[in-house]
């Protein structure tokens, strides 16, 4: 391999069509993410008639099976070289079965109570194996887009923007969408509309490959073994972590996401019809809340420049913890200050999002600064992983609560219920993401040794021919 010197290209500002480009993908992540952790329990319960409890052992046992293949694939895209780079070729490859497999979890066909449960079992794993595959290196691209941290940063900030619209997308037009083309039959009215999200996914993602480009290159061929690279991995005590606090942040997303719709449907009483223009008040709820998340996001850049980012991950959980227990006693006259309640948590929720894919990208820098390995994709897939877990347990849990406290779907509630679906909403996230800020405090990358990572790397990638 002939020695390739550090360009001014490298270092310079990313484009913005690079930057837009980037971002895009996580819209197209977010179109999966969000319907499944807003609509896919109630989808499962209350549309295609399953019980609660097996659909929370559903959620956990698929979530673990599939989050091993996170660091998989990790290692897999670490060792790929093509002439697209190691990570953007898995975008253009994976596009397509990521689109089908998306739409077939809400297929929905007429089967019985144990052939829908197996047929849930198999879509779901497959659909987030898929994920995985496309996402993992998606992620890992983030590494290697650019050798300096603020400019991963300022990637990272419209990364979570447009996942922020995504879910948004997803969060307002959902339920009117399915609406609209169920015409009376909502599992219809479900098909369809993520039929649509999935096929607007697939262009999203060649669009992101043809925008972006891998700046940081191999010096050698990456022949180091697997037990090599973890064994490296876990020298770096700061990704321990972080991992550990995202595995907890998640749980707390995904446990308040999975919850709202039980909330605002069976607490307030609400349902499908319009409430303000087309949207009814399960969409008015949530894209409140991914409105707030957006605004978090966008400000994360500000907050950046005077804190640490660790620090400002610790103060927004607990803040969040707070806001939530705060909720926990609104009456259920109150829908708008739970609007308003859900909006201020998602806002934390953008800024620490945003962060923590960034502090992932800063570990692999330090990892490498470290051990002198650059394991991008290992590094970055435990994001997935940490997700993934997270979300396993962070979903099924609310199932398991709806089914120890006498959940009925579509039927009017009792009081027991109704506690319950309280607990899940807001007290479970809440201690959630008290435990994350306390996972974090022993994380140690601050600026001053980021600074000299940076500095050191540069100098070491030059002086044997890396980008």
């Amino acid at each position: 391999m002939k020695n390739r010197k550090t360009t001014i290209s490298d270092t310079a500002q990313l484009s913005l069509i690079e930057k837009v480009g980037y971002g895009l993908g996580d819209m197209a992540a977010n179109f999966y993410m969000g319907f499944f952790s807003i609509f896919l329990l109630y989808y499962y319960t209350d549309v295609w008639g399953l019980a609660p409890a097996a659909v929370g052992v559903m959620f956990l046992v698929s979530k673990i099976i599939d989050a091993v293949s996170d660091p998989g694939m990790g290692l897999i895209a670490d060792r790929t070289q093509t002439r697209w780079g190691k990570y953007r070729p898995y975008l253009l490859y994976m596009a397509i079965p990521y689109g089908v497999l998306g739409y077939l979890v809400f297929l929905g066909p007429d089967l019985s109570d144990t052939g829908k449960l197996i047929y849930a079992y198999v879509t779901y794993i497959l659909v987030y194996i898929a994920f995985t595959a496309i996402n993992v290196p998606y992620s890992a691209l983030l590494a290697v887009i650019s050798p300096v941290a603020e400019e991963r940063t300022k990637a990272t900030t419209y990364r979570f923007i447009f996942a922020g619209l995504g879910s948004l997308l997803i969060a307002m037009f959902a339920t009117p969408l399915a609406t609209f083309f169920g015409g009376g039959d909502e599992a219809k009215g479900f098909r369809l509309t993520m039929a649509l999200f999935a096929t607007l996914a697939v262009i999203i993602f060649i669009i992101v490959f043809l925008t972006t480009k891998e700046r940081i290159k191999p010096t050698v061929e990456h022949n180091s073994s697997v037990r090599s690279d973890l064994a490296a991995l876990l020298k770096n005590t700061s990704w321990i972590a972080l991992s550990i606090m995202s595995i907890l942040l998640i749980v707390g997303i995904a446990s308040r996401a999975s919850s709202v719709v039980f909330y605002v449907k069976y607490f307030f009483g609400a349902d499908d019809s319009p409430f303000i223009f087309i949207f009814d008040r399960i969409a008015i709820f949530t894209s409140f809340g991914l409105a707030g998340q957006i605004v978090g996001t966008l400000i994360t850049p500000f907050l950046a420049k005077y804190f640490e980012k660790h620090h400002l991950i610790i103060g927004m959980c607990v803040l969040h913890a707070v806001v939530l227990g705060l909720g926990y006693f609104i009456s259920v006259e109150g829908y708008w200050l739970a609007v308003a309640v859900h909006a201020l948590g998602f806002m934390t929720l953008g800024v620490c999002l945003t962060l923590m894919f960034v502090m992932y990208t800063d570990c692999s820098e330090y990892g490498e600064w470290l051990t002198g390995k650059n394991t991008a994709g290992l590094t970055i897939s435990s994001s997935m992983f940490a997700m993934k877990f997270g979300a396993a347990i962070g979903t099924a849990i609310p199932g398991f609560i709806l089914a120890a406290v006498g959940f009925v779907a579509n039927q009017e509630q009792t009081e027991g219920a109704i506690y319950g679906i309280q607990v899940m909403c807001a007290v479970l996230p809440a201690a959630a993401f008290i435990l994350a800020a306390i996972a974090l405090y022993f994380y140690k990358i601050d600026k001053a040794m980021l600074k000299k990572v940076e500095s050191d790397l540069s100098e070491r990638r030059a002086s044997v021919g890396g980008g």
